[in-house]
């Protein structure tokens, strides 16, 4: 029970949720307590991504060697586990929830993103994660391509520069030496390039609600986005007696 309702999908049927927006717009933090507080699963697909990134950057090929890329991916393996303090993803059996989120990762993440073969190969693991259980899962595509039949549908975003804002003090957090003009400076740069690829580019699916979030405390951004959920689901009653 969430906010004086009650959440009632029936005994088999499942809902998916599809978060999508820029870098920087929070979707990730947004979507993990969204699944804490629906008591769902949560499916970061951008880690995925990032693995696959960290991957070719650690083989020392180039992001937009397209070729050499492509013939990595028959050596990835990529694995979840949800733990005490979220979610781990493992590449080759190696835990790289960390290595995966510095600029150079973020960096090719977008590039390798944008390879089709790359999405082919983490598009059937991404869609049966959300079909095996109430699943909350956020990236660039998910509400356009992913999860195109996704129940409810959030497009995320703020202004760049509060993006920018929130990201750099979250790297700093962590004990990264990076300078907010340069976080600024990608993250305009992952705008252009997610939303100007050929491939499942970066955009708002048609049947997604826009959420604003520039000046929005993150607790008043969770609870919009739970309005939007509980509209959407239609599946609301009030809170039942004892």
């Amino acid at each position: 029970m969430l906010n004086g309702h009650e959440m009632k999908t029936g005994p088999s049927k499942t809902y998916s949720i599809a978060i999508d927006g820029p870098t920087g717009a929070g979707k990730s933090t947004l979507a993990r307590e969204i699944a804490k507080r629906l008591g769902c699963t949560y499916i970061d697909t951008g880690a995925m991504y990032r693995a696959i990134g960290l991957y070719v950057l650690r083989k020392n090929i180039l992001s937009d060697d397209v070729e050499k890329i492509i013939s990595l991916l028959p050596e990835i393996r990529l694995s979840i586990t949800h733990e005490g303090d979220g979610q781990h993803i493992f590449l080759n059996g190696e835990d790289v929830s960390h290595e995966i989120r510095t600029a150079e990762a973020s960096i090719y993440a977008s590039n390798v993103s944008k390879i089709p073969e790359v999405r082919a190969f983490l598009l059937d693991t991404q869609r049966q994660l959300a079909e095996h259980s109430n699943a909350v899962m956020d990236g660039r595509d998910i509400g356009t391509v992913v999860l195109p039949n996704a129940d409810v549908k959030i497009f995320l975003t703020a202004t760049p520069e509060v993006r920018a804002s929130r990201r750099y003090k979250e790297m700093k957090e962590k004990g990264m030496d990076i300078t907010y003009d340069s976080v600024l400076e990608d993250l305009i740069w992952r705008d252009r390039n997610d939303s100007t690829r050929s491939t499942a580019p970066l955009k708002q699916a048609e049947d997604a609600v826009l959420l604003d979030t520039t000046e929005l405390t993150f607790e008043e951004s969770v609870q919009k986005a739970l309005d939007i959920i509980y509209g959407r689901l239609g599946t609301l009653s009030p809170p039942s007696a004892g």
